[in-house]
Order: C-alpha cells, then structure tokens, then sequence
C-alpha cells in the first residue's frame, strides 16, 4: 500500500470560482478500531456539508443548521476563529449552511468533522495552509488526534503525537472489499463521559495485549488476510470499561457468524461497528438483535471507507481580505 505522510503531501491547486459561494465536505471517522486507542481511524462515506456564500461587510459568521439543532458549542466556528485570530474582523462575513449526516455523540466524529470543516473554511477565506499545521491545530481543539487525522486524510490514519507534542500522521488506503455495518442506539453518549469511565493505569499484560493486536490489525489489512481481524479487533483497554455504559457491547462484541470478520466499538460509542466483505443484510441483521432483545431503539448503516485523501479547497477569487 502507499503511504501519505502530512509531512510529504502537496497540496494541489485551489480551487477559484466564479460566484462568491462553495461547499466543504468533512466526512465522518471510526476511532480506535478495537486496539488503536487514539492511534488509529478510518474516515467514511457520511459527511458534514457546509454551503459558503460571502455576504458584504466584513467578521461576521451566521450560520443556518438546516436539518440538525446544535448542541453546545459551534465546533465549526470555533476552529474558523481559532486560525483567523486577530484577523477575524478583517475577513469576509459569511453565511454558512451546515447540513451533516453524521449523528451527533454517537462515536463518528462529528466534533472532529465540526472542526476540521471551520479550519477547511478558513483556507477558503485565507489561502490554504499545510495539512500539518490543520492536524495540529485540529488536536489541540480536540485533544486527541485520531479523528481528526482520518477526516483530513481519508483512509485508515495512523497518529501519533511526539515528544514536543507536535503530532505526525500518515493514511493508508483501507481495503475496498472491506465494509462497515455501524449499528447506532438512540443512546446519545458524550465522549467525555465515555472517556470517564477509563482506568487511569493498565496492566503491563494488558499492553501487550493491545499492541501485539494493533501490529496484527495493520498487518492483516495489508497482507489481505481478513480471518486475522476477529482477532485483531481485541481490546484490553478502553472497551472493557465502557461495556458498562454502552448499551449490548458487550453482546455485539460475542457476535459470531461466517461473514462476520470482527466487531468493535466505533470511537467511544455507542456506535458498534461490524466489518465484512459481503452477506452485509444478515450481519446487520445480526447486530442489531442485540437491540432488540433489550428493547432499544436503534439505526444501521452501511458504509465505506472515504479514500479520497487531500481534495482542492475552494477559495475566494478575492483574496484574504474584504474590506
């Protein structure tokens, strides 16, 4: 497989238009993939879509969430004003209209896809910047690096932040015949609150564990050999915890079937993500008994792996400054 490293991409040639109007698409993120505590995520094909016009004037952002109600802090604008800083009154108003299908509190990273759409939205405005420094402001808003890596990369991103906290990553293809069958409850679950519930300390056995698993996920996705990943996907870290208050994972996690080549927890949850290459009707069938044997409500999707790594940002034909 090749691998994209931040360090290595080019970026390409942006993108100018006609009119004073685009769209940024951020798409959604599986974290974690069993082992890979906020090392590994694979971007999918469910996105966050913002539609950009300039308005006249200048610092000024409206925004119209058109089929989802915010809940809390506007993660795209937050990053948009983190880059701009001190130049924010000096920049194009903007009325943006955000549109996502990627579920909020449910372990897709809509907060990573939030923010790393408002910093997407800014090189509109101000030309664009290295994927490097976007992953790097993109971690210190979010305070891990996994997500983000993936919804700027596409593919499987690996991440890792170094001594002097800068954080490298790099993105391979994740393998085309491989699908995600992500079963949501409608069981909101805020990743603080799923992150509160983990040991401060493991065991050195339980290390082990989980990177003996992580260099056995990374070479079975590569040398093609799927019947590794029922293996791989193990977890001696954060999913054991987390099975007290992610409805049926503990079940989903014991879920054995011929097609079914492993099952995980997406993110923090409560997602549940179960991979296969084919007979997906049966398996999310599957899956989502464990619901229904409980009573609880939930949704199912079938999704891919978003590969497209480094697409051209649009910009204003105008340049940084309005006024």
């Amino acid at each position: 497989m090749n691998t994209i490293s931040i360090d290595a991409v080019e970026r390409p040639h942006l993108m100018r238009r006609s009119t004073d109007s685009f769209e940024v698409k951020v798409p959604a993120s599986i974290a974690n993939l069993g082992p890979g505590f906020d090392t590994l995520a694979v971007a999918v094909q469910l996105y966050l879509r913002l539609r950009v016009t300039r308005l006249r004037g200048c610092g000024e952002l409206h925004f119209h969430f058109v089929d989802h109600q915010l809940h809390g802090e506007n993660g795209i604008e937050r990053a948009y004003r983190s880059l701009a800083g001190a130049d924010f009154d000096g920049l194009s108003s903007l009325s943006v209209e955000v549109r996502s299908e990627i579920p909020m509190r449910a372990g897709l990273g809509s907060s990573a896809a939030a923010t790393v759409a408002g910093l997407r939205l800014y090189e509109a405005v101000a030309g664009p910047l290295p994927i490097a420094t976007l992953l790097n402001v993109a971690c210190a808003l979010e305070s891990h690096p996994d997500n983000a890596a993936a919804s700027l990369l596409g593919g499987l991103a690996t991440s890792c932040q170094l001594v002097d906290g800068v954080v490298h990553a790099t993105s391979v293809p994740w393998p085309e015949s491989l699908d995600f069958i992500v079963a949501t409850p409608e069981f909101p679950l805020a990743t603080g609150d799923s992150r509160a519930v983990l040991p401060q300390c493991v065991s050195r056995d339980d290390v082990v564990f989980n990177l003996q698993r992580v260099a056995l996920l990374l070479n079975a996705l590569h040398g093609e050999d799927y019947s590794l990943l029922k293996h791989a996907l193990n977890d001696r870290v954060h999913q054991p915890p987390r099975q007290k208050i992610v409805p049926a994972l503990a079940e989903a996690l014991k879920l054995d079937h011929p097609d079914l080549l492993g099952v995980c927890l997406s993110g923090s949850g409560p997602s549940i993500v179960a991979i296969a290459n084919r007979n997906h009707g049966e398996i999310a069938r599957l899956l989502g008994s464990v619901y229904e044997r409980d009573g609880i409500n939930y949704s199912v999707r079938s999704l891919q792996a978003h590969k497209n790594l480094d697409e051209p940002v649009a910009v204003f034909p105008s340049g940084l400054l309005c006024c």
